[in-house]
């Protein structure tokens, strides 16, 4: 038996991603009353090792174009089905689809995911609303947690994301997340190409026309803008 096979199953039962710290307390910690020599020989496996039998299944199922993938996700690795699968899943699982936060609750998220740890009411000052309700249902959804109390009067509880939240969104570690002076710098490029575009439209041609198929106002060429979508999970 082969380590890379051991670990292949366990990623499969799994119901959350495995680090290869996971996988070797697993390892050690197995037993086989009827073969014993099986588990003893894979107990004292390093996580080295364990690290290259992980990239080794990752290439292999890659280089086979397998229906699912290894990824790693929230700080370990996990199986998980391909993209181009979706539509077939979601037609066997149509009753079980995942949540979609609103628009409010993603804004909350991202503000406390980019500033944590942060207080109730600091949340609430940089979004302009009280943030109550929205705490509230991150909190029942997992994807955020009090992580200690600030040294502020009255030691308002400090909220911050969890390991959930890392899984939920498919990033490996808060380093992944853009950094908040990224998404200024996009958000002003995108400020700056539609403020051009009106320009561009208005001395695309030279030809005359017709008062009421004259060139729209700088605000009405705005709204006929494309526009982000809200964010979604």
């Amino acid at each position: 038996m082969e380590l890379k096979h051991i670990i292949e199953a366990l990623l499969f039962a799994a119901d959350r991603p495995l680090t290869p710290r996971d996988i070797r307390r697993i390892l050690a910690e197995a037993r086989d009353e009827e073969n014993p020599g099986v588990t003893e020989s894979f107990r004292a496996t390093r996580e080295a090792a364990i690290a290259a039998a992980l990239q080794e299944l990752k290439v292999e199922w890659d280089t086979t174009q397998r229906s699912f993938e290894l990824v790693e996700v929230g700080g370990g690795w996990r199986l998980v089905s391909r993209p181009e699968f979706a539509p077939w899943l979601a037609r066997l699982h149509g009753e079980a689809r995942p949540y979609r936060l609103s628009p409010p609750a993603l804004e909350t998220l991202a503000i406390i995911a980019l500033r944590q740890p942060i207080a109730r009411a600091d949340i609430a000052a940089i979004r302009g609303v009280e943030v109550d309700g929205v705490l509230k249902t991150l909190l029942e959804r997992d994807l955020i947690t009090i992580v200690g109390k600030s040294d502020a009067p009255g030691h308002p509880m400090l909220y911050g994301t969890t390991q959930k939240f890392l899984e939920h969104f498919g990033l490996r570690s808060l380093d992944d997340m853009p950094k908040a002076a990224e998404l200024r710098q996009q958000a002003a490029m995108l400020r700056s190409s539609e403020n051009r575009a009106p320009t561009a439209t208005s001395t695309a041609s030279t030809a005359p026309v017709a008062p009421a198929e004259s060139a729209a106002s700088p605000s009405t060429a705005n709204e006929t803008q494309p526009t982000n979508p809200a964010p979604s999970n």
